[in-house]
C-alpha cells in the first residue's frame, strides 16, 4: 500500500513495488483527476518514469507527496472521496479507541478504588491513558470536514464527545481517589 498525500487529501494505492513510475503516475492521475504533477519522496523528485517504484527505496507503507504543477483544487469526485475518507478516518479512530483503549480504561478505573498496584504504577497508567485519549482528540480534530459535509461534521462531533467523555471519566475518577 503506497500512500500519496495531496494537500489535505490522502490516497492509498495497492500497487507492487515493481510498478514503473510512469504507470503509477497514470493511476494517480486517474484518481486525482490531475494532468500534470510532481511526485516527491523523502525530499527527492521522482523523475524516471521507466524506473520501478522500488528503485526509489519505497516500502509498502511509504508516503509520497503530490505537488500539482498548476494551482488546482480537487474536483468534485475527489471532494466526495474526501468526505467518505473523513467518515472512514473518524470511524477507524473510534474503533481503535473502543477496542484498544476502553478495556484498559475500565481495568484502570476498577483498580483505582482498590489501590492494589503501587501508586507510581497507577500514576503512569493514568498519564498513559490520558495521553492516548488526548492524542485521539487531536487526530479527530485534524480530520478535515468541509462546511458542506454534514455527515462528516456530525460524525466527528459525536466522536469528539465520546472521547471527551472518556477523558472526563478518567480525570474524575483520578480526582476522586
Amino acid at each position: 500500500m503506497v500512500n500519496v498525500k495531496w494537500n489535505k487529501e490522502k490516497f492509498s494505492f495497492n500497487v507492487p513495488l515493481e510498478t514503473r513510475l510512469g504507470d503509477f503516475r497514470q493511476i494517480v492521475a486517474e484518481e486525482t483527476h490531475l494532468d500534470a504533477f510532481k511526485l516527491i519522496y523523502k525530499g527527492a523528485i521522482m523523475k524516471d518514469d521507466r524506473a520501478p517504484l522500488g528503485a526509489y527505496h519505497l516500502k509498502q507503507t511509504s508516503s509520497i507527496t503530490l505537488l500539482p504543477l498548476h494551482d488546482t483544487l480537487p474536483t468534485s469526485s475527489a471532494i466526495q472521496n474526501t468526505e467518505q475518507t473523513s467518515l472512514s478516518n473518524i470511524q477507524q479512530e473510534l474503533a481503535s479507541i473502543r477496542q484498544g483503549l476502553i478495556p484498559s480504561l475500565n481495568v484502570f478505573l476498577d483498580a483505582l478504588p482498590q489501590k492494589q498496584p503501587s501508586m507510581s504504577a497507577l500514576e503512569k497508567e493514568h498519564a498513559r491513558l490520558g495521553e492516548l485519549l488526548l492524542q485521539s482528540l487531536l487526530r479527530l480534530d485534524a480530520i478535515s470536514t468541509d462546511g458542506e459535509w454534514e455527515d462528516a461534521r456530525r460524525e466527528r462531533k459525536a466522536a469528539v464527545k465520546e472521547v471527551q467523555a472518556l477523558l472526563d471519566r478518567l480525570d474524575d475518577a483520578w480526582s476522586a481517589r
